[in-house]
């Protein structure tokens, strides 16, 4: 568990590219990691999730979302005060 929100995504990922979009909108402090860049992140996304769907957006709470939509992340962002 990380004390920050911490984004697991690809440019090619539609899904991605919204989700990173709200959370620099929002200007939420979170760190991006680029599964393209760091493919044996791959691993530690599927382990956050179970699942191998991106973006996966991990909480400090120890909570996470898969493939949201604006509003369950935005949802997700005001119940653990970053926005």
């Amino acid at each position: 568990m990380t004390d920050r929100i911490t984004m697991y995504g690809a440019e090619w990922c539609s899904d991605c590219r919204r989700s990173k979009k709200l959370l620099d909108g929002l200007s939420v402090d979170y760190d991006y990691v680029d599964l393209e860049a760091v493919p044996e992140a791959a691993e530690v996304a599927k382990g956050i999730s179970g699942r191998t769907n991106i973006p996966v957006v991990a909480f400090p709470d120890g909570s996470h979302v898969v493939e949201p939509s604006d509003a369950e992340l935005t949802a997700k962002l005001e119940a653990v005060g970053a926005v």
